[in-house]
């Protein structure tokens, strides 16, 4: 890879950039992220990139707000540092689940995110597994939602999983994706739970729609944060004659509960993606790469090239 690209990262996903950048050839860019003693976000680009083609890597991951300002000061600094066009590769992007109202007098946090990242300077924003799609229509740029389906539905096959396995969500508005999921997997069977959401990690087993007796069921969903959900869906499961439980999802937004997914016996095994950084070990847990996913939109993108063909 060559020409006026540069690929800098923020503090949230820093071995994620430099492996995005191995596979595009280049070195990661240079920039200094550290805190003044007031603990306000300082950046200092510390190269040229006048004219550039420049990429930011941050995810909106825990500590969020921190995350989130970083990656919209850096993108100032680029700007004011007179880059050409400045991309936001967000491999996962904060507050996507706030993106409408439920209730009287709330915001709709993912929309206020969107207009903050325009106002900063972005001119194209780079993502992966939005919680719900319509966020793309928040912005008045380019976005290029990628999706991790095709990755997860290759290391399952890699583990041995076949078209035998049942396919299925926690809820019914995972049904599409268990759908393309179950499409990718070219599995027999698909199946869908229902729960009751007592807070925000207390759920309820309820009812399930369709046969998973005597099978091997993958529970699909886009995040994973405390595991109720899952443990849920795999107590219903079990329930109704399941063979094994095994989980897969996008986003590794891991809470301090998650222990407890990792403890039942319930769940086999979790496969998820390095969106977010995966700090927590366990011989349950398996973590693919986005990396070459999001070089080669990079690529794409910098050479003005097709992105469609990513999006499959």
């Amino acid at each position: 890879m060559t020409g006026n690209l540069k690929v800098f990262a923020g503090a949230s996903n820093h071995a994620l950039a430099k492996s995005i950048c191995a596979n595009l050839g280049i070195p990661l860019g240079n920039a200094a992220v550290s805190s003044f003693p007031n603990r306000e976000t300082r950046i200092q680009i510390e190269e040229n990139v006048r004219g550039f083609d420049a990429y930011v890597v941050q995810s909106m991951c825990a500590p969020v707000n921190n995350n989130l300002i970083e990656l919209l000061i850096m993108v100032d600094a680029l700007r004011r540092a007179s880059a050409d066009r400045i991309t936001a590769v967000v491999p996962y992007y904060g507050y996507a689940r706030q993106e409408k109202k439920t209730a009287g007098r709330e915001p709709i946090s993912a929309k206020l995110v969107a207009n903050l990242m325009q106002v900063s300077g972005v001119s194209r924003v780079l993502t992966v597994d939005l919680h719900a799609a319509a966020i793309e229509g928040f912005f008045d740029i380019p976005v290029d939602h990628l999706r991790a389906a095709g990755l997860l539905a290759q290391a399952l096959r890699d583990q041995g999983f076949d078209r035998s396995a049942a396919v299925g969500s926690t809820d019914a508005g995972g049904v599409a994706r268990a759908e393309d999921f179950s499409r990718r997997m070219q599995a027999e069977d698909l199946f869908v739970t229902f729960k009751k959401r007592n807070s925000g990690d207390d759920v309820t087993p309820i009812s399930l729609v369709g046969d998973v007796a005597g099978k091997t069921c993958i529970v699909i969903d886009d995040i994973i944060s405390t595991g109720g959900s899952l443990l849920a869906a795999a107590d219903l499961l079990l329930q109704n004659g399941a063979a094994a439980v095994h989980a897969a999802a996008v986003h590794a937004d891991f809470t301090a509960k998650i222990d407890r997914l990792f403890e039942s016996e319930n769940i086999d095994s979790v496969l998820v993606t390095d969106t977010i950084p995966v700090e927590f070990k366990h011989p349950k847990l398996t973590v693919c790469s986005t990396a070459r996913l999001l070089a080669e939109a990079i690529r794409r993108i910098h050479l003005h090239e097709s992105v469609s063909a990513l999006f499959i």
